[in-house]
């Protein structure tokens, strides 16, 4: 068991708003309201402590895809995890249905040990028009018996399904999925603004990558985004890593839904973590430029290569959010969607010891995962 430890001196994010030097005492795998006489203190002016942050969309990192093998589902985890994400739920790409069958048996595995907070399946069920960076020939409609077959071979650790619920099917597949307590994402989708309404009112709480793989916001047809902005049911997933999205666009989603609305995503893919070369999307090939990943064949954006401390170093660099609202995107609200509200999302006693170290310029500095340091800070070498 880890040894019991006190980090002092950082400027502490909590619920209730920003504590200069403040303390946060770890015991085990848990915060505690207070640590034991002889526990370790560490020193960490002059830097930030925030909570572990929280990714409900990604699909691989390190050069490994979570559509892989066992070991490349580890080694992208744990690529995102030295760069601050403590609770990672895998995405697949679109595939024949028997080979997501498979990969979901797998998956659910690695989540039953917790090495991931469950699966996301982004696609097959998405529109033609605005299939992004998947196989056209594999789409399909989201026929419930289909959906039901995925959600079965999770064996229970399905967390969400991105669909097109204007495709024969969605609105009843919709349904299903709330009904068995998995989420229905509205993503890669022609929809119109009452068929978005539609599918909010059965049961759908997540707009995918809003603005991206979705109809732009026109002021006779609003299409998907304005029915998602609305609704505070649901929560809009952002990818903030300058190329997704302007900073405009990133601007009024967080003026429309607020702050605990937004949940800031990677939708990350092999690349993460590595760098520029070729690349594998499902099965589509992808070449990655200057951070940039593109389909080889139509050059469409294919995912991405960001970490979550990127995206939140941005955001309060860039986007002037203020780090009380980047904790938000990247921690709380991805927990509260989760329903893990409970062990992750904020440093509060009793719940885990999952934190991120960062200094002044936001970088990150140190990783502790359940009580275990991920990334070792400086002070401890």
């Amino acid at each position: 068991m880890a040894p019991s430890l006190v980090l002092a001196g950082a400027r502490v994010v909590l619920p209730t708003g920003v504590v200069d030097d403040g303390r946060v005492a770890v015991d085990g795998t848990k915060i505690t309201a207070g640590a034991p006489g002889d526990a370790d203190v560490i020193d960490v002016t002059g830097h930030w402590l925030v909570p572990g942050f929280v990714d409900i969309h990604n699909h691989g990192g390190g050069g490994a895809s979570f559509s892989g093998s066992a070991e490349d589902v580890l080694r992208a985890v744990h690529t995102h995890r030295l760069h601050g994400t403590t609770t990672l739920v895998a995405s697949t790409v679109t595939d024949e249905m028997d080979v997501l069958v498979r990969q979901a048996g797998l998956l659910s595995e690695l989540a039953e040990q917790g090495d991931i907070a469950g699966i996301h399946f982004e696609g097959p069920f998405i529109s033609p028009c605005r299939k992004g960076a998947h196989s056209e020939e594999l789409l399909r409609d989201p026929d419930p018996a289909e959906v039901r077959k995925l959600l079965d071979a999770a064996r229970g650790k399905a967390r969400m399904v991105t669909l097109a619920a204007e495709l024969p099917g969605g609105i009843d597949s919709v349904r299903l999925l709330a009904e068995h307590g998995v989420i229905a994402a509205i993503g890669h989708t022609d929809a119109t603004y009452e068929q978005t309404a539609e599918a909010i009112g059965a049961g759908a709480t997540v707009a995918t990558h809003l603005f991206n793989a979705m109809p732009a916001l026109n002021h006779r047809a609003p299409g998907p985004i304005a029915a998602l902005l609305e609704d505070e049911r649901v929560t809009v997933e952002l990818i903030n890593d300058g190329t997704h999205l302007h900073p405009a666009a990133l601007e009024l989603a967080f003026h429309h839904a607020g702050a605990h609305r937004v949940a800031f995503i990677t939708d990350a893919m092999d690349a993460a973590g590595v760098g520029d070369g070729r690349y594998m999307l499902g099965p589509l090939e992808v070449e990655v430029s200057e951070g940039v990943a593109r389909l080889v064949e139509g050059g469409s954006i294919a995912g991405s290569t960001l970490t979550l401390d990127r995206a939140f170093k941005r955001a309060v660099t860039v986007d002037r959010l203020s780090v009380e609202d980047a904790v938000q995107a990247l921690s709380v609200n991805p927990a509260r969607l989760l329903g893990l509200s409970d062990r992750v999302g904020s440093l509060e006693p009793g719940k885990d010891a999952d934190l991120v170290l960062l200094d002044a310029d936001f970088d990150v500095k140190g990783v502790m995962r359940q009580g275990e340091w991920v990334a070792v800070p400086p002070q401890l070498d």
